[in-house]
């Protein structure tokens, strides 16, 4: 699921499990019974250490992210996340002291995020341009640069003279370990293409910068065929032939918003599953859905496991376990096919996809 060079297969697995805000811990309870039934009795023993990381932690003690937990986070195999956020938190405080120091600390370079648009699921795009099969692909974000790095200012608060700055930060060494885990991913699959998203003929600096970085790095890849898309451009795309993207490789903005297009475009947000992977294994990389913690359905019983147990499937393919990721998402696959309209609560979704397997 991961196009990557397989790993050996670990004869254990010792997650990090952080359930998080609102639907978070409701769906990672589902993603680990299915992740249970694919292992079976004679896969690798599991073992989960469940931390109390966001919104409830941070009202009790205004911590975020101490950093004795993240020493402990970063002796796990990987980590499995539900979901960080709420309303009753002030904006940035959990995702810039939760999220991304987990991200930047465990050097998760990649962001991953597949979209796919299984059989029986509806998109909102024209049938004719999403047939299944018809979209198939993987955005590789990068993960710890751009302008997510906190490298900005503010002069002035609240006079009328204010200037406020957000300053893009990209590294040859930064983009060209992304775009070398882009091209290894391309070369994996079966139409070899890789995309490149920027907007270099504004962004002349940081775009020229990858665009060199990929022609370079493209160079000793001769398979694998590459392509350039403005960002706006890729939007357009993406709504209207979103068949002609195989892999694309991006930085961390665009990234974060054309993922959520392509999410869109591949029957919801509720079905999308991310990566945030270290891919030299150095550190635990983790899996999480891509949807929000849905604050105003907590607690009900009925938010959608799908996009968690994806995920799953991700971190099993990661660890070097592909034949049990490749039967999460068959049961997965199958479940969405047959589901239909009826309302199913989120262990009743759980329970069906792990009884596939």
């Amino acid at each position: 699921m991961t196009d990557a060079p397989t790993p050996a297969a670990p004869t254990a697995l010792d997650l990090a499990v952080i359930g998080g805000d609102g639907i978070g811990p409701e769906v990672v309870a589902e993603g680990l019974k299915v992740l249970e039934a694919a292992l079976g009795e004679d896969g690798p023993k599991v073992t989960t250490t469940e931390y109390d990381l966001g919104a409830r932690r941070w009202h009790a003690t205004g911590e975020t992210l101490p950093e004795s937990v993240l020493d402990e986070v970063k002796a796990h195999d990987a980590i499995v996340l539900g979901a960080i956020g709420d309303p009753t938190v002030p904006s940035g405080v959990l995702e810039r002291g939760v999220l991304l120091p987990l991200r930047f600390a465990l050097e998760h370079y990649v962001n991953l995020r597949p979209a796919k648009l299984y059989p029986g699921v509806e998109s909102p795009l024209a049938i004719e341009r999403v047939a299944p099969g018809g979209i198939d692909f993987v955005v590789v974000r990068e993960g710890t640069e751009g302008p997510y790095t906190g490298n900005g200012g503010a002069l002035r608060v609240g006079t009328p003279h204010e200037i406020a700055t957000e300053v893009s930060v990209n590294t040859r060494f930064g983009v060209e370990r992304v775009v070398r885990d882009a091209f290894a991913r391309a070369a994996a699959r079966p139409r070899k293409h890789l995309t490149l998203v920027h907007k270099h003929n504004v962004l002349t600096h940081a775009g020229h910068l990858w665009r060199r970085t990929v022609e370079e790095v493209g160079a000793e890849f001769p398979d694998v065929e590459t392509a350039y898309q403005h960002v706006d451009a890729a939007t357009i795309f993406l709504a209207t032939d979103p068949g002609r993207f195989d892999v694309v490789v991006t930085d961390n903005l665009f990234g974060d918003i054309i993922t959520d297009i392509a999410a869109a475009i591949a029957g919801g947000i509720g079905l999308a599953a991310s990566g945030n992977i270290n891919p030299e294994g150095r550190f635990p990389s983790m899996f999480e859905p891509v949807h929000g913690s849905a604050p105003d359905i907590a607690g009900q019983g009925v938010a959608d496991p799908t996009a968690t147990v994806l995920s799953v499937a991700m971190l099993l393919a990661h660890v070097g376990l592909p034949d049990a990721a490749a039967r999460v998402e068959e049961a997965v696959a199958a479940d969405l096919a047959e589901r239909g309209s009826a309302p199913r609560s989120t262990s009743a979704v759980g329970d069906a996809i792990a009884a596939r397997l």
